[in-house]
């Protein structure tokens, strides 16, 4: 059971967790969408892969935050790193939703992580 410190401690970190959630939730959902497009998956290999360390990323990132890690901050910057390669690997394939909307929850897991790396 959490004290109440910890529990407050941990909330500072609420917006930045919840944007990694998003993140992966993104990625994974544009991941699977690029695998299921069987005329294009060739074409989309470096895309899928760079999701998938994205997804991890952000999963890792989301599990430190939550239970306070001191390597909070290299770890959303790390983060932010990954989810802006991710991003642009996505932009050059906006002619899929799913790419779009991941480009935009890597956008903004970046910019969370940033402001928790100040």
């Amino acid at each position: 059971m959490q004290n109440n410190s910890s529990i407050l401690k941990n909330q500072k970190y609420q917006t930045c967790v919840d944007a990694c959630c998003n993140c992966m939730e993104a990625c994974e959902s544009c991941c699977t969408a690029c695998m299921n497009d069987t005329q294009n998956v060739g074409k989309m290999t470096r895309c899928m892969m760079m999701m998938r360390d994205c997804m991890a990323m952000c999963t890792m990132c989301a599990q430190c935050m939550s239970r306070g890690s001191e390597y909070v901050k290299q770890m959303c910057n790390m983060c932010a790193e990954m989810c802006d390669a991710c991003a642009m690997e996505c932009d050059k394939h906006s002619g899929m939703e799913e790419c779009k909307m991941c480009a935009e929850a890597c956008r903004t897991c970046a910019d969370e992580c940033r402001n928790m790396t100040r």
